[in-house]
């Protein structure tokens, strides 16, 4: 018999094996945890993402389709309804760039809301607002980049034209070009190798520089114009197909981005590829993840933003007082609404800021600690705080908030993994975290990790797509 205060050693041993395994299990690639089943709907996930993301390259062809969705699974306009009641989905849409959706749960909405929050712009290059200009018979169009890039990245590529033109008389014409196989592609041209020894000896982010970002467009010149001939045959092109002139370009707003659908990638199709992951693959997971949530205590929400990548300004940015006033006409139609009552129900929410991470990439590990890095395949990712020198700009997660989000994964056997981005004084980076937080909410930083973030071709893991939506839902369904 063991002496009385200790355990006997097989009984330790056993727990200290226990604990081994559970860690175990916890850092284990999220790929090993799955039987034939789980695997096929991880496929059928990473499908219909890949499909989104191939259809909606700009936050506006987000929105749309984020509406188009809501309202098949039974959400309604916001705006066109009186009352609402509990168990009632209703969306409300921003200037068409922005859009929130709610689920309203049975708790009233000063208790608090259960927010998921994402945003749906990425880096590109705008064009600009007298954009169409003709230099030795080549047609080019002038651009802005947007958002953090590395210019280099975006030149010899095929770039296509998405975007708006709105015209005086009050119709908004929609341009896509370059996405059907029948459809020319336009680009931004490189110097070649044998001319480059100057372009060379640059910094990188001086190889190419903003001004230079211009597309070409064209070289046909068309009979019977004596000057700017090839410019005359874009103009007779865009007013023939899109109905719309040179003037029109001042209140347009058309993108260019890399043109083609998101593909498998890997030989073994475990990841994708594809334009704007970031942020477009937190804001596809979040609003499934909403869809998927019939009954809800507290009222669920699911808020997609534009701007995060210029600093989340403007009116359809987070900064915007756009989803308070929501909450507040939500609040009004359901009869309960007090200016202190909207305080308390954005004081008492929680929230996942959805935000892509840095995955650690073995082509260059100087910039990861690996020990506090995020990996592909292992799941749902968490950044307790971002930011840079010294977690200046960032939202700090409180331990309390964690706890309670481990206890729900857990329960959900949902995979997921603490990170930071990079290296102290590596760098660093933002989200809309801190915006919401001001409310005095409980919020983190949560989302998927990527590695070419914010080049022309992004690239995630599906096993990371399917964590992250299953822990959207944990969350919905816990806090």
């Amino acid at each position: 018999m063991a002496p009385r205060g200790t355990k006997p050693a097989k009984t330790a041993e056993k727990k200290t094996s226990d604990k081994k395994e559970k860690k175990d299990e916890k850092n284990r690639n999220a790929w090993l945890k799955y039987g034939a089943k789980e695997l096929k709907d991880v496929e059928i996930l990473a499908d219909e993402y890949k499909k989104f993301i191939s259809d909606c390259k700009t936050e506006r062809e987000c929105a749309e389709e984020i509406v188009r969705q809501a309202e098949a699974a039974g959400y309604r306009d916001l705006a066109k309804l009186k009352k609402v009641k509990a168990g009632d989905k209703v969306y409300s849409v921003n200037k068409g760039k922005a859009v929130a959706l709610f689920v309203v749960g049975k708790e009233p909405l000063e208790k608090g809301m259960k927010i998921l929050g994402a945003h749906i712009d990425s880096p590109r290059l705008d064009i600009k607002q007298n954009p169409l200009y003709e230099d030795t018979e080549f047609a080019m169009l002038e651009t802005h980049y947007y958002g953090g890039i590395k210019k280099y990245q975006w030149v010899t590529l095929p770039m296509a034209i998405h975007g708006v033109v709105c015209r005086k008389d009050g119709t908004n014409i929609k341009v896509v070009i370059g996405e059907d196989p029948s459809d020319p592609v336009v680009g931004i041209s490189d110097l070649l190798i044998h001319l480059a020894q100057d372009q060379l000896k640059k910094d990188a982010s001086k190889v190419v520089e903003g001004e230079d970002l211009n597309i070409t467009v064209g070289s046909r010149p068309v009979k019977g114009e004596e000057k700017e001939a090839v410019k005359a045959n874009i103009l007779k092109l865009l007013k023939d197909k899109y109905g719309f002139e040179e003037d029109d370009f001042l209140s347009a707003e058309l993108e260019i981005v890399p043109a083609g659908p998101a593909r498998d990638y890997g030989l073994d199709r475990s990841m994708v590829m594809g334009y704007g992951q970031d942020d477009r693959i937190c804001a596809f997971t979040s609003a499934k993840a909403l869809f998927n949530t019939s009954s809800i205590d507290r009222t669920g929400v699911c808020i997609l933003v534009d701007k995060e990548e210029i600093g989340s300004v403007g009116a359809t940015g987070m900064h915007s007082v756009f989803f308070e006033n929501m909450v507040a006409e939500l609040m009004e139609k359901m009869g309960d609404y007090s200016e202190l009552k909207v305080r308390r129900a954005l004081a008492n929410s929680h929230m996942l800021s959805s935000d892509v991470s840095a995955a650690y990439d073995p082509n260059y590990p100087s910039v990861m600690e690996k020990k506090n890095c995020a990996y592909m395949g292992k799941g749902m990712g968490f950044n307790k705080f971002t930011g840079s020198r010294g977690k200046s700009g960032s939202n700090d997660a409180n331990p309390e908030f964690i706890a309670k989000l481990r206890a729900a994964l857990d329960k959900h056997k949902v995979s997921y993994q603490f990170s930071e981005l990079g290296k102290v004084d590596q760098g660093g980076g933002g989200t809309i975290a801190y915006i919401m937080a001001k409310y005095n909410m409980e919020v983190i930083d949560s989302g998927v990790a990527l590695h070419n973030m914010h080049a022309p071709w992004e690239i995630s893991s599906k096993i990371d797509i399917y964590e992250t939506e299953k822990g959207y839902e944990a969350f919905l369904k816990e806090l």
